[in-house]
């Protein structure tokens, strides 16, 4: 099936937006923006198309940055689709009863682990970890959500300033405070991954695949064998979204 090529995605979180041109359906070359970063609208500006078809666009960020987020969007495409949870989708069956509390974000990898085939224990590590379990015939088990790594490592700093909010290499016993930090922070993350790994696995009988995604994975990878990365599963769901809508027109 052949879309728009002006048609894009959007996937806004709490520190970064991710971006790309839908290309026959798919997810394009990806582009990632943080928010704080120096000359962020000029840059954003620079990567859309001066008249795109369809903003598919998923959101997990405040209110208040949804909102410039489609403002500037208005401007340059004709018609916006803002991804919402439900219940099910392309296959997938959500656990919560009110699947309006899922965060889009986490329904969305949920439809591209999906569509990956097989079951998978889907972890998210941006400003919160989280870990979604669905197995191969596309029924969603729940999840788990906990502080990232970074977040840990902010709510210290602001608790105690003399704590540095990065920085330092994780190791089993660390002789300076820093590497302390990084060790127990990236540890807890990968304590409770192994956790979930372990309670997928007993409940679905079979190992599950281990995905990874958001910008504090690379971290947690290495002590990760098995596990595989997919930064662009938020995305690569939005564009499964974005097929459906399209179908349904």
């Amino acid at each position: 099936m052949s879309t728009n090529p002006t048609d894009w995605l959007f996937d806004l979180g709490n520190t970064r937006l991710k971006c790309a041109p839908l290309v026959d359906g798919r997810c394009g070359e990806v582009a990632a923006l943080a928010h704080d970063e120096a000359g962020f609208a000029e840059k954003l500006e620079a990567l859309l198309p001066q008249r795109g078809g369809v903003a598919h666009v998923a959101s997990v960020a405040p209110q208040a940055s949804t909102v410039d987020l489609l403002d500037r969007l208005a401007s340059r495409f004709a018609r916006i689709d803002l991804a919402r949870t439900q219940a099910s989708c392309a296959g997938v069956r959500i656990a919560y009863a009110d699947p309006s509390k899922l965060g889009v974000d986490r329904f969305l990898a949920l439809l591209a682990a999906h569509a990956r085939g097989g079951a998978a224990l889907v972890v998210g590590v941006g400003t919160a970890l989280t870990l979604d379990l669905i197995d191969a015939s596309g029924q969603h088990h729940g999840g788990r959500i906990a502080p990232s790594p970074a977040l840990m490592r902010e709510a210290l700093h602001a608790r105690a300033s003399v704590l540095p909010r990065e920085g330092g290499t994780r190791v089993d016993f660390a002789s300076d405070t820093t590497d302390a930090l990084a060790s127990g922070c990236e540890g807890a993350a990968l304590a409770l991954v192994a956790d979930g790994f372990a309670a997928a696995r007993e409940r679905l009988g079979i190992a599950p695949i281990l995905l990874l995604h958001g910008g504090g994975a690379p971290a947690l990878l290495p002590a990760l064998r098995d596990a595989a990365f997919a930064p662009s599963l938020v995305l690569e769901g939005l564009a499964c979204w974005a097929r459906l809508e399209v179908e349904s027109r």
